[in-house]
């Protein structure tokens, strides 16, 4: 687990960890240069030359991989000695960013890494400890010292600190304490009340017995300030004092913004697992929502993160089952027949022309969500769930099982 904290450096730790932050950002930027120079010059096009200058390298030399960089950061710290003020292993944490850049471009095939600007690189890694740097109020960090903690929630008992990240945010400084426990936490089984939750922006979600929550708008609430703050920031002379003071200011708004909407969201979150056994949702692609003309709606509100995040982390804490269903055709079925019933965005009432059933469509999907969560968990367990039969979603989960059936087509996923 990890467990974010506010700390209160001194004036010296505070310069010493702003220029710790700046150290690794020339580390960073000099290995990602240093593959960069090594990939350009074994590729060039056939019909053109390069019209900036390149590194020639010879075919002998093999490529910069993390362990090669990692043992000449040694000779270099001979050359460089500033970089020695900088923990030994704290230093080598960007070398292990920039592999893990390389290997997530791999995985997905594009998104060549960037050199960070000044500024951009916002924290550092202490990867290991002998013992707990937490002491009372106090935490101490190699180097850097003891300085306050704000601890408002104690360390478990059985767990120990295994990392301390400190970051720096423009409201002040936070660590990240990393804790581990030598326990093996099982997989939560399907039990309890099932409901299903269909999320959107019309209604932040709709639940399958009824509940509407209303979408939140917290960006919209601090729009004007931010424009009047933007607005004063483009008169300012870069590099100047009150130009930095503004940006921070800015910066402390959008902090506002993403905590409120954070707090508001883990809340819902426990709200819902009080009243639920199980949890099921759609398995949606949000980032596809965030690049369409409701795009600034849809990140406002962070479905993303509630139902991939904090939804998920919330139902692990509390014991309750979450699962992902098959999104396609939820407002288009009727939950109590199983009929198709076609209907645009602008239509926000299920009216369903065959038994004649009349109700928000949100409500209507919610239910269908539920329905085939319960009949997935019982395809994959191959028994029935326990104290799910009586519940209405069951219910549900029967007749468009029924109707699928008739019409001689797979149970729900078809």
């Amino acid at each position: 687990m990890n467990y974010q904290y506010r700390v209160y450096p001194s004036q010296p730790q505070e310069l010493r960890m702003g220029s710790w932050l700046e150290i690794c950002r020339g580390v960073y930027n000099y290995a990602l240069g240093e593959r960069k120079d090594w990939i350009k010059s074994r590729k060039c096009d056939i019909n053109s030359c390069s019209l900036v200058s390149e590194y020639i390298i010879g075919a002998e030399v093999p490529y910069p991989d993390y362990y090669k960089q990692q043992n000449a950061l040694t000779a270099i710290k001979a050359k460089l000695p500033h970089l020695k003020d900088v923990q030994s292993q704290v230093i080598q944490e960007p070398l292990r960013r920039v592999d893990a850049a390389f290997v997530a471009m791999k995985a997905r095939g594009y998104g060549f890494p960037r050199f960070k600007k000044f500024g951009q690189y916002r924290s550092f890694l202490f990867p290991q400890f002998k013992d707990s740097p937490v002491n009372g109020s106090k935490i101490k960090l190699p180097k850097i010292g003891e300085m306050t903690i704000v601890l408002h929630r104690q360390i478990p008992d059985g767990f120990e600190v295994k990392t301390v990240r400190v970051i720096r945010k423009h409201s002040g400084w936070y660590v990240t304490l990393c804790l581990q426990c030598d326990v093996t936490v099982p997989d939560v089984p399907p039990h309890g009340n099932a409901i299903g939750i269909d999320v959107g922006l019309s209604y932040f979600l709709s639940t399958s017995d009824g509940e509407q929550v209303a979408r939140p708008r917290f960006f919209d609430k601090l729009h004007r300030k931010l424009e009047l703050l933007q607005r004063c920031l483009k008169r300012k002379q870069k590099r100047s004092n009150t130009r930095s003071k503004l940006i921070q200011k800015i910066g402390k708004v959008h902090e506002q913004i993403a905590e409120s909407r954070l707090d508001w969201q883990f809340k819902l979150a426990h709200h819902l697992c009080n009243r639920a056994g199980m949890i099921f949702v759609e398995d949606l692609d949000f980032r596809i929502m965030a690049k369409g003309m409701l795009g600034k709606h849809t990140l406002d509100a962070g479905l993303g993160q509630f139902v991939n995040q904090v939804l998920p982390w919330v139902c692990f804490k509390r014991g309750v089952y979450y699962g992902k269903v098959d999104p396609k055709g939820t407002s288009q079925t009727c939950p109590d027949c199983g009929a198709k019933v076609k209907k645009d965005l602008s239509v926000r009432i299920h009216d369903c022309h065959e038994c004649g059933s009349v109700k928000p469509r949100d409500v209507a999907a919610g239910q269908v969500i539920c329905a085939r969560g319960l009949s997935g968990v019982e395809i994959a367990s191959g028994a029935e769930v326990s104290g799910a039969l009586e519940t209405v979603s069951r219910q549900l989960a029967m007749k468009l099982e029924d109707s699928k059936s008739d019409l001689g087509k797979p149970a729900l996923y078809a």
